[in-house]
């Protein structure tokens, strides 16, 4: 080869290996031999999207025949088919919300989350959400602040004790990637970190157990999905155990994370979401064959 050939070669190739440098991802490879990990139990929630066909008191009822005792909240939803105008979210009366807290008692289910609302860009309407979790006895917020507003959260999280869970949807969403989220939440109060949506990591182009390693002592909730395929597309929600997402390495990492928070079920599949109950049943039928019965 004539050497002005072999320096041209050369040049091409360092500059290939210079691009490749700057475009992979920061999220470290995964190693770990997750099949030997035993699995452990994990509180189950649902989020009420799973029922946006229904209202909030009929949800009740749907997540009750599931077995679940725990709930997410989202802002919007119908309260009942008795007060069709009234909407659940943190401007509720405290009479509306004390109709609430009887219903939930009368079910027998916990409200554990809130979101993903809008926590608003001042003081007074960031305090009207967690004044709303405090009385209702919400422990998380699901938001998707704006990149300045940390210092008020933060300020917000201490008074209160309420934790605020940073949500992803899906690009082009500020927070898609888990390296933003991680960027803004790692040096801040440790009640601040991620809400990870599994399914919008995919539809992000994001591996879920990946994620969940870089964000490892961030991870306060998750909206746990699975879905029928990787990447941007037509994807849709399917049980879990069925799709792409691999739910059995995802508990296993949040297990050796000894992740505290609920496994929250968000069925979103448009197709199931008038009857998505036979859907999360499987899913969670494969979720407790898992789990390791030595930790049951």
């Amino acid at each position: 080869m004539k050497p002005w050939l072999l320096f041209l070669f050369i040049i091409i190739v360092f500059l290939f290996c210079t691009k490749k440098d700057q475009t992979e991802s920061k999220i470290e490879k995964i190693t770990t031999d997750y099949q030997t990990v035993k699995i452990k139990p994990f509180p189950i929630a649902v989020q009420c999207w799973t029922f946006r066909k229904f209202t909030f008191f009929e949800t009740l009822q749907k997540v009750k025949d599931l077995g679940i005792k725990y709930l997410e909240a989202y802002p919007g939803q119908a309260l009942s088919n008795e007060l069709p105008d009234v909407r659940l979210d943190h401007n509720l009366s405290d009479d509306q919300l004390q109709l609430v807290k009887n219903k939930l008692n009368e079910m027998g289910i916990t409200l554990v989350n809130y979101g993903v609302v809008d926590l608003g860009r001042d003081e007074a309407s960031m305090s009207k959400v967690f004044d709303f979790a405090k009385k209702m006895g919400i422990t998380t917020i699901m938001a998707e602040p704006e990149f300045d507003d940390f210092p008020l959260v933060e300020k917000l999280v201490q008074q209160y004790d309420i934790k605020v869970a940073v949500h992803n949807h899906p690009q082009p969403s500020r927070y898609a990637l888990p390296d933003t989220v991680l960027k803004y939440v790692k040096n801040l109060d440790h009640r601040i970190g991620s809400c990870a949506d599994t399914g919008h990591w995919l539809r992000s182009g994001v591996v879920p157990v990946e994620a969940l390693r870089l964000l490892k002592g961030r991870i306060l909730s998750t909206h746990l999905k699975d879905l029928n395929e990787f990447g941007v597309g037509e994807a849709y929600d399917v049980p879990f155990g069925q799709g792409v997402a691999n739910i059995h390495d995802i508990l296993a990492e949040l297990t050796l994370q000894d992740y505290q928070g609920y496994l929250v079920v968000e069925h979103e599949n448009e197709a199931e979401a008038m009857d998505p109950s036979p859907s999360i049943l499987k899913g969670l039928e494969y979720i407790k064959s898992i789990t390791s019965l030595e930790e049951k």
